[in-house]
């Protein structure tokens, strides 16, 4: 026990060298987002494995809190199961068809404080992500993958000025697009919602499935105000997320079955007009 304390003691310059070195390097890729992209999607082994040792060290400070997120998923799926309404892959009936599967992930490096925030996941290409899936963790939308390496991917979050999810009310199926206005980590916007449909704060907002990124009836948040002048035909709706965008550890990656195909006749479509 002497002998490494006494090397700490001979090293100490050193080791306090080396570590404020690893502190500024991780400081310094995580508040440059082009950084983040190019090391991403050019599959740069040292910027994954950055992540991945990052991500290591703030996952053993924040076991609880993950140990109780788990916990509340492990108990609303034993609810359904009571109900029911569970379908053999162990996931809720009424949001899901056998088009879908899921592929379990970690994000390894999450960013929320900027106007477009991006996530990295611990799975790549050899795990049979793409471009366009979607990506959900146990309590709703996390955002859409927008590249890809060979051992990770990057998410552009909900958190994003760039994001566009097509949502509806769960009670009614108005649908309108999810926006974000940059102001809040927990606040998005849906917007183009028309002034017949019924709104009340509190109303479920959940994916459309008008697309093959989501399945219908993915949660996404409950409206926590809105309004509409005189003059207007659309609300101003902003919309509380169920998902904590700034501890998200956890998520599953949405794969549909047919959407190579589906994008193919779409493109056919369209290249036809």
């Amino acid at each position: 026990m002497q002998q490494i304390i006494f090397f700490f003691l001979r090293n100490k310059n050193f080791l306090l060298f080396l570590f404020l070195f690893v502190i500024s390097f991780m400081l310094t890729v995580n508040s440059h987002s082009y950084h983040e992209s190019k090391f991403v999607t050019s599959a740069n082994f040292l910027s994954g494995g950055v992540y991945s040792f990052k991500s290591n060290i703030t996952d053993y400070f924040d076991l609880e809190e993950q140990n109780e997120i788990l916990t509340k998923e492990n108990e609303r799926l034993r609810a359904i199961i009571a109900n029911g309404s569970i379908t053999n892959e162990g996931l809720p009936s009424q949001v899901l068809d056998s088009n879908y599967s899921f592929i379990s992930a970690k994000v390894i490096n999450n960013n929320y404080a900027r106007s477009k925030n991006y996530l990295t996941l611990n799975k790549g290409k050899q795990d049979s992500l793409k471009v366009d899936m979607g990506v959900i963790s146990s309590q709703g939308v996390v955002g859409i993958i927008n590249a890809t390496s060979n051992k990770y991917a990057s998410i552009q979050s909900v958190l994003n000025t760039n994001s566009q999810v097509v949502a509806k009310f769960k009670k009614s199926d108005h649908y309108g697009t999810l926006k974000w206005d940059a102001n809040a980590t927990n606040i998005v916007q849906l917007v183009e919602i028309p002034r017949l449909a019924p709104v009340a704060v509190g109303d479920t907002i959940v994916t459309d499935g008008k697309s093959t990124i989501f399945p219908e009836g993915i949660l996404i948040g409950t409206v926590s105000s809105f309004e509409r002048k005189p003059d207007e035909d659309y609300y101003s709706i902003d919309v509380q997320l169920f998902t904590d965008m700034t501890s998200v550890k956890h998520v599953y990656v949405i794969s549909h079955r047919d959407a190579p195909e589906i994008q193919q006749l779409e493109k056919e479509v369209e290249n036809a007009e």
